[in-house]
Formats: structure tokens, C-alpha cells, sequence
């Protein structure tokens, strides 16, 4: 029986080169925020955890000394390598590994950033405690990931759909339970924003080669969902949705 990162390599290697080309990942208002945010800062050191793709490291890298991209899946670290290299993104190292057992040694980064990964994270609470670990005195976290409603009817869907989608998902957790999990950890939320995104069906379960009877159930539901759950993620007659997006910047003490 597969474990669940096991089951998320699985998802995932065989998806990279569609996470490199997604308009979803690739592009993006909080892409842009992050660049600006890191215009200027051309002596500190990254760590992109969970960074699939690499489309963050890809935008933090012109402007900082180093970005190590770090993730699970080794094809995904493939695509990050080659993807580098063409843009000639000589700072940028990738390692594998999981996000709860960091393999750096404590205060080795100015700033850890995740972007539309942790939802997939099954130690989230370690894997906190290993972000604070690993930065500096004064060091930031960069959080940036899909997130659930406050509202129990809203939440239950949107986990159910997510989970026929992708069956790596674990959970998406709401802007209270972010708050209250940084600061367990000693983490003093600087900024914090909520936004949507359009979420169009058929590239969303093509993107992940979600298996037809699983299409087929996604379909039935998101048809079928209650009025305020059609609503609030203003599901369109294809399946398409607006889903919410939390943009987190939090500090540890000097």
C-alpha cells in the first residue's frame, strides 16, 4: 500500500513538465508581489520548499545571493534544474526531500517561502517548527497557498472536491488555522491577504490526470452542491470555480 509521500511523488512525477507550463502556477498577481517584495535584497539566502516547478524560485532568484528549490519529487527537481539552466539562473540548487525533515543545518536561511504546496504536507506542525528552525534570527516565512472558508459547509466541499481531484491532498486550512499553528511556533504575522482564483475545470483535472470516474464525481457534485456553496465559489455550468488563495508574510524574533 503506497504511503501518502509516496502517493505524492506518484501524483506528481508524472505531472512536472504540466506544472512548468500551468498558467495557474506560472503567472500571477502574487508572483509579482513576491518579486517586488524581494527587489533588492541581493544577500540573502532562499529556500523554496515544496517548489514544484520552480516558478517561485524562478522569481525570487534575479535578486538574491542563493535559492535552494527543495522538493519531494525528483522529476519536478528535473524540470527545475533544466528550466534554470535555460534561463541561466546560476543561483539556484535544487535538493530532494520532505517538508517536516529539512536536511540544513538550524539559521541557514534569511527567508523560507512556500507557494500552493503545504496543503499537501502531512507533518504541517514539524514541518513549521523545521521552517523555524532552519532560519535565522529575524528571518521571514513567505506563505502562499490555496485555503479553506471559515465556514464548515464551504470547507467540507472544497476538501471533497480537492481530494477526488488529487488524491495526494491532504487539506486546505483556513486563515485562523495558519495564524494559530505560526504562532505556536514563535512566528509574528507581519501581512496577511486573501484573494481568488479562477480555477478552470477541464485544465485543473487534466493538470493532474484525474482518472474519468473521479471527473465524473467531481461533475456530479459541483452540479449538485447547495445554493451557498455555488455561490461563494461561483461554480460555472462546466465545473469551473473561484477558489480562495492566502498570501502570508510572518517573522521569527531576532
Amino acid at each position: 500500500m503506497t504511503s501518502h509521500a509516496g502517493k505524492v511523488e506518484e501524483q506528481f512525477g508524472s505531472v512536472a513538465e504540466a506544472y512548468l507550463s500551468s498558467t495557474v502556477h506560472s503567472q500571477g498577481p502574487d508572483l509579482a508581489a513576491v518579486a517586488e517584495r524581494f527587489r533588492g535584497t541581493s544577500n540573502v539566502a532562499v529556500l523554496d520548499l515544496g517548489c514544484g516547478a520552480g516558478h517561485l524560485s524562478f522569481t525570487v532568484a534575479p535578486h538574491v545571493k542563493s535559492v535552494t528549490a527543495y522538493d519531494l519529487t525528483s522529476e519536478m527537481l528535473d524540470v527545475v534544474r533544466q528550466e534554470a539552466e535555460r534561463r541561466n539562473l546560476r543561483n539556484v540548487i535544487t535538493r530532494q526531500g520532505r517538508a517536516d525533515e529539512l536536511p540544513f543545518e538550524a539559521a541557514s536561511y534569511d527567508w523560507v517561502c512556500t507557494r500552493y504546496s503545504a496543503h499537501h504536507w502531512a507533518g504541517l506542525p514539524k514541518a513549521i517548527a523545521e521552517i523555524r528552525r532552519v532560519l535565522k534570527p529575524g528571518g521571514s516565512f513567505l506563505l502562499i497557498d490555496t485555503c479553506a472558508p471559515e465556514n464548515p459547509l464551504l470547507d467540507t466541499h472544497l476538501q471533497a472536491i480537492e481530494l477526488l481531484r488529487d488524491g495526494s491532498h491532504l487539506r486546505n486550512y483556513t486563515p485562523a488555522q495558519w495564524g494559530a499553528m505560526l504562532r505556536a511556533q514563535g512566528f509574528t504575522i507581519e501581512a496577511q491577504s486573501l484573494s481568488k482564483i479562477a480555477t478552470d475545470f477541464n485544465a485543473w483535472v487534466q493538470r493532474m490526470r484525474t482518472p474519468s470516474v473521479h471527473v465524473a464525481a467531481l461533475r456530479s457534485l459541483l452540479q449538485n452542491a447547495p445554493r451557498e456553496v455555488k455561490d461563494y465559489y461561483q461554480i460555472a455550468e462546466d465545473g469551473s470555480f473561484l477558489q480562495d488563495s492566502i498570501f502570508i508574510e510572518a517573522k521569527v524574533a531576532e
